[in-house]
């Protein structure tokens, strides 16, 4: 599997969420289920759609490159170094749901607050540290671009699902 895979399926993943932050705390209903399937499924979408900039991105540098293959490699390059930063915070998202659903309610909502909430503060950072990474491994300059381009996409799924689905919400 390439680096660009596990990267489109981890931008994935946090779409999804993305939606879900969009919508949740937005309903008082007790069984919202459906409800917040429906605004993953709204991230989903809206992040599938955001992220075939990136794609593009990179697809017009390959193209256009005098050296296609060195142009890859160092796209390659880069997309490791982006995606070490980027596991190391998926891993700890991962671990603080894992806390949510396994611990009992009052320890699993604690840890939600103290796991996710400031998690959630953190992405902009960790996409910098992500776009700081895929320059430190030798991705060069198309690699930065790529990654700030990818970093912005992920970036903007929530509030574009918020605004699109969730403003008139109270």
């Amino acid at each position: 599997m390439t680096p660009a895979a596990l990267l489109a399926l981890l931008g994935l993943v946090d779409a999804a969420f993305s939606g879900f932050r969009a919508y949740a705390g937005r309903d008082a209903r007790i069984r919202k289920q459906r409800a917040t399937v429906r605004a993953a499924l709204r991230g989903l979408a809206v992040g599938a759609v955001l992220l075939l900039v990136p794609v593009l991105t990179a697809s017009c540098l390959l193209l256009t490159a005098p050296d296609p293959a060195r142009t890859y490699a160092g796209l390659t390059a880069g997309a490791v170094g982006y995606l070490l930063p980027l596991g190391g915070y998926a891993l700890a998202v991962l671990l603080s749901l894992a806390a949510y659903f396994v611990l009992p309610f009052r320890a699993g909502t604690l840890a939600m607050v103290i796991g996710l909430g400031p998690l959630t503060l953190l992405r902009p950072l960790a996409v910098a540290a992500a776009c700081a990474g895929a320059v430190l491994n030798g991705g060069g300059p198309d690699s930065l671009l790529v990654g700030v381009v990818a970093g912005v996409a992920v970036l903007c799924v929530g509030p574009a699902v918020h605004r699109r689905w969730y403003t008139a919400v109270q």
